[in-house]
């Protein structure tokens, strides 16, 4: 299984570039990204806005060798068209039939829960938190193939409408947590010390 981490956008509510933030004694980029040990045989993190700054730090991370998987660098220079195209270019890199894919922001999701999800059969695999969707989520390579069929102008909610999702029940609120505001980022630096 392989890891899709998006990390293209342009961190524009957060006030700082958020992917290379600290969160405990990790990055939020690391921290996410470090949720896929012992699931992953490889995670690729798609950059866009600020690349070099995302390529520093997934080389910083490579050279520290505290992970089993690969990390690749990938730049989407069609990022500024949106999510679906950083999907889109991750989705080209992918090898395994399955896939994950979260954004680079959800960095409080518990271990636990990626392997719960990774295990889960289905084309359309998503974590529940209290009865609402959350990240990562699991697709098949059926899903994958249609990703990269579909119009870069779409979006993957309309891709996902084709296909029986199966919803995860999990404890863990982290599936719903998300670093995009200044306030986030203090909840997420609560959340995580507690």
């Amino acid at each position: 299984m392989e890891a899709i981490v998006l990390a293209a956008g342009y961190s524009s509510r957060a006030n700082a570039f958020k992917m290379t933030l600290p969160l405990g004694k990790r990055s939020i980029l690391e921290q996410t990204i470090s949720k896929f040990e012992g699931v992953c045989s490889r995670v690729i993190v798609v950059a866009g806005y600020q690349a070099e700054i995302i390529q520093e730090e997934v080389a910083k991370l490579s050279s520290k060798n505290d992970y089993s998987f690969q990390i690749q660098f990938v730049y989407n220079e069609e990022f500024h068209k949106g999510m679906f195209s950083s999907i889109q270019r991750g989705c080209n890199e992918v090898n395994a039939s399955d896939l994950i894919i979260t954004p680079g922001d959800c960095p409080l999701v518990k271990k636990e829960t990626v392997h719960q999800i990774a295990k889960h059969i289905g084309d359309v695999v998503i974590p529940s938190f209290h009865y609402k969707g959350g990240h990562p989520i699991k697709l098949s390579s059926e899903v994958k193939q249609r990703i990269l069929e579909t119009n870069p102008e779409s979006n993957l909610r309309v891709v996902l409408g084709g296909y029986e999702k199966t919803y995860l029940t999990v404890g863990d609120p982290g599936v719903l947590m998300d670093v995009d505001t200044p306030e986030d980022y203090q909840k997420a630096i609560d959340y995580n010390k507690a």
